[in-house]
């Protein structure tokens, strides 16, 4: 059958594929007649004859769709299909319904060829979600959606167009939103546990000689490259009006995910009853919003996605989850990883704790950890510095941690760029101003220790009539210099902070840099009189380097500007007051220096001989 098919459809001219056309929908005697124009829906066929299969096809399957009978029918229908088996009008709608399937595969496979054009993808697309639209009994024919997801999901190579079509152009329906995040979140969780075993199987067979982790990163890749694209709810409320791309309603295959009117303070829309209040939308989008995007979580994600969801996280995500606390262990998870990771999850993790009510006991200890030279260097400083200044902002933050972390900055300050000498200064300012309990590290008159100071004391084997020796000896033995503050150590409480001073902001005040030298200057007012200091806004020095300190110095005014007055022009560019002994002097002096001294030498020779005479007369 198939080679007779294909042996009519190479001898189809245009003119004859109309024909074929007309007669289809003209009656039902020239149904045979489909078989052959789904055939043209293929990437081989030439753009005219595939543009007029479809047109055809299109026009035949639209208006009997809502008659034909499911793809895949319940128990109840079972029975019922049953009964109607001899019946040739179901026979023949049954007939009709494999051939819509077929067609309905043959659509999705010219999308995802590698031979098919772009401009034909876009009318194929149209010519699919147009079935979509109306092939559920005149509902979204959800099975038809999840086939095309899953289809660009599991396509071995990059289908960016396809996708980058779908979105769009019909990503702005919040029906077709509504599925999209249903679809996804059946693929993320299937994704793990079947694909994964499932390639690692072909692999260990040698049926696959890709590696299995590289096919799931792709379609790790695939998924989130969806997801991202689906425009938020931001900007929707109450009263806006929802577009929708079925317009009588939309449900699943299933039946399981029905979304009909269930508000009951509608009663005075008795005749409108499929029209769902907007709030019930809103409410049901940020469901299934959040049921794709915690099953997307779970997946084993690449580094390079990793980094790009945490970085939108608390702008894309957080705010339209229905529970936000269900990022709570993604969120610790990334915070505990360190390093850059740990970077991006703050921002997520400090909206979790200051807005929703997480309790994380081990933030600080980690934060504290976060504090590298690198960081100071990193992509994303200006916003770390910018959180860990709200962090640190709470009155009721304990001294030892407030101390610890001034120290720890304090001493970061002899190893950053001046960009980042400048922010700490901030930063410590902030501090000093917010926990007048730490002030005592800006000047300690004590800043000598004892070789015993930090470790374990000794057992006093003394006798009561020696303690004034022992103080002579304690008194000899102290070292000036040494700083009881713990670099190395991770914990904040065991940093010894507290014994400490912040004798590093001390040093910066001949710092090389002259933006760094006055702007620690600052440190010298009195912090803990709070109605006379204002805290200093840490974002305008967070993303600061070497050029925006190069033109804050070409842009600062000078008052006094050293001028020099000359009553003659200068010869030489040092004086020989300068430099005693030297002379300078241009070439041309030189020269006249040199002929002067010759004629000097001749005049004086021949006074010489001149004398030399008359003393012989």
């Amino acid at each position: 059958m198939a080679s007779m098919l294909s042996t009519k459809k190479r001898k189809q001219s245009l003119k004859e594929l109309k024909t074929l056309g007309q007669q289809l929908l003209s009656s039902r005697a020239h149904v045979n007649n489909l078989p052959l124009l789904i055939t043209f829906v293929s990437p081989a066929s030439p753009p005219q004859h595939l543009l007029e299969s479809l047109l055809s096809l299109q026009s035949f399957f639209t208006p009997v769709l809502p008659q034909l009978p499911p793809a895949s029918s319940s128990k109840k229908n079972l029975v019922d299909d049953e009964s109607k088996k001899d019946n040739p009008e179901f026979i023949y709608k049954t007939w009709l319904r494999s051939k819509f399937d077929e067609l309905v595969r043959s659509l999705i496979h010219f999308l995802f060829s590698p031979q098919s054009e772009d401009t034909l993808r876009e009318v194929v697309l149209d010519t699919l979600m147009e079935f979509v639209k109306l092939g559920n009994n005149g509902r979204f024919h959800s099975a038809i959606y999840h086939k095309l997801l899953q289809t660009i999901v599991h396509s071995a190579e990059s289908v960016d167009t396809v996708t980058d079509l779908l979105a769009s152009k019909y990503f702005k329906y919040i029906d077709v939103r509504y599925f999209t995040y249903i679809s996804l979140e059946k693929l993320a969780t299937t994704l793990d546990v079947k694909d994964i075993s499932d390639d690692k199987a072909m692999s260990a067979n040698g049926n696959d000689e890709s590696n299995p982790t590289a096919s799931i990163e792709l379609r790790i890749h695939k998924i989130h490259h969806i997801i991202s694209n689906i425009p938020s709810q931001e900007g929707n409320n109450e009263k806006s009006e929802h577009e929708m791309w079925s317009g009588s309603g939309f449900s699943s295959k299933d039946g399981s995910e029905v979304l009909i009117t269930e508000d009951k303070k509608l009663k005075s829309d008795k005749n409108n009853n499929n029209v769902l209040s907007p709030d019930t939308i809103v409410r049901k989008m940020k469901l299934k919003f959040t049921k794709a995007w915690i099953a997307f979580l779970r997946l084993p994600l690449p580094m390079d996605i990793y980094k790009e969801v945490l970085v939108i996280m608390h702008q894309a995500v957080i705010p339209f989850l229905s529970n936000p606390l269900m990022l709570c262990d993604f969120l610790t998870r990334s915070y505990d990883i360190g390093g850059v990771v740990s970077v991006m999850a703050l921002s997520s993790l400090f909206i979790l704790m200051t807005q929703h009510g997480l309790e994380y006991p081990n933030f600080y200890e980690k934060l504290y950890a976060l504090l590298v030279p690198s960081i100071f260097m990193a992509k994303h400083r200006a916003k770390f510095l910018q959180l860990l200044d709200s962090c640190l902002k709470s009155p009721l933050l304990p001294a030892y941690l407030a101390a610890a972390f001034a120290k720890k900055l304090s001493r970061l300050s002899l190893l950053v760029p001046p960009s980042g000498a400048l922010v700490i200064i901030a930063l410590i300012h902030n501090l000093l101003r917010r926990h007048p309990s730490i002030n005592c590290l800006v000047h300690r008159e004590d800043g000598y220790g004892t070789e015993e100071d930090g470790s374990k004391a000794e057992k006093e084997i003394v006798d009561t009539a020696d303690e004034s020796e022992e103080t002579v000896t304690n008194k000899s033995s102290r070292k000036p210099g040494i700083d009881h503050f713990n670099n190395e150590e991770i914990n904040p409480v065991k940093s010894n902070a507290m014994r400490s001073s912040l004798w590093e902001i001390d040093t910066l005040r001949h710092h090389y840099c002259p933006a760094v030298s006055r702007f620690v200057l600052s440190l010298e007012n009195d912090l803990t009189v709070r109605a006379k200091t204002t805290e200093i806004n840490v974002k305008d020095f967070s993303s600061g380097s070497y050029a925006t300190i190069f033109r804050e110095e070409i842009r600062r005014r000078v008052k006094q500007v050293p001028l020099a007055f000359y009553k003659m022009t200068p010869t030489s560019l040092f004086s020989e007051a300068d430099f005693t002994g030297w002379t300078f002097e241009s070439e041309e002096i030189k020269e006249n220096n040199t002929e002067n001294a010759g004629k000097r030498t001749l005049n004086t020779s021949e006074e010489n001989g001149d004398i030399s005479a008359k003393r012989q007369r």
